[in-house]
């Protein structure tokens, strides 16, 4: 008979417990590359900078620091993601006809290529890290002043040094998930959130913010368990107070 009511009271707990929505700069999309320079590094630290190996390190470094900033600086929504993959297969198709039609033509360029060797020795990957690594730290530490509270009753925003504290009424809040930009998804499950509390003519927007999806579910299943226990509590005394909910 305990362990019976242990359990609701658990999910209870679990289902009251703060959602914190923090909205984070761009740069912390760029995590992959600080792995990658740190991995280099390392990788780089014990090969010798002349070797066939280090170019190989070199090139798959640019490569996804390439691809990291361009996903930093472009939004990709869904139609323009098709579009793109579209656009690489259409690429590959014209290379594969081009080395059909024209076989001197691809060992020319691919001799061009081998002539570009990215040398790059172990300080410079680190330096790299510890320069991506020192902006994280300050940007973890600036959104210390900065974020958002969903609780049951109220939605607080906590900002500034001192801790200045805005409060408004969570029932009845409507919040909308944007994901604008696929591979931002893809990377941290990034998007937007919009909060829109009843008692506020206007909307609060959050960029950028990680694990969107969870967060959202979270806090629908928190306020539409609200909105339950109000219209029972409600129902209990006559249904008077229906009306003004």
């Amino acid at each position: 008979m305990s362990e019976s009511v242990a359990k609701p009271k658990s999910k209870v707990d679990d289902r009251d417990k703060p959602i914190f929505l923090v909205s984070y700069p761009k740069i912390i999309l760029l995590y992959p590359t600080f792995f990658a320079a740190l991995l280099a590094g390392i990788l780089t630290r014990f090969i010798a900078p002349e070797s066939a190996i280090a170019d190989s390190i070199g090139w798959s470094f640019l490569w996804l620091f390439a691809f990291n900033i361009t996903v930093l600086s472009f939004d990709f929504p869904r139609t323009t993601s098709l579009t793109l993959f579209f656009l690489a297969m259409a690429g590959v198709l014209t290379l594969v006809l081009l080395a059909m039609n024209f076989p001197t033509m691809v060992p020319a360029f691919l001799e061009v290529v081998r002539q570009i060797h990215p040398e790059a020795n172990s300080a410079f990957y680190f330096v790299i890290a510890v320069i991506l690594g020192v902006i994280y730290i300050f940007v973890f530490i600036m959104v210390r002043f900065d974020y958002w509270e969903v609780r049951p009753n109220e939605l607080l925003h906590h900002h500034g040094f001192l801790a200045s504290l805005e409060r408004y009424s969570s029932p009845n809040l409507r919040i909308t998930k944007e994901i604008d930009d696929v591979f931002e998804y893809m990377l941290l499950g990034s998007g937007r959130l919009v909060l829109h509390p009843r008692s506020e003519p206007r909307a609060f927007v959050l960029d950028n913010v990680p694990f969107i999806s969870s967060k959202e579910a979270r806090i629908t299943k928190m306020l539409g368990a609200l909105q339950v226990s109000v219209r029972e509590d409600s129902s209990s005394n006559g249904g008077d107070d229906d009306d003004e909910i």
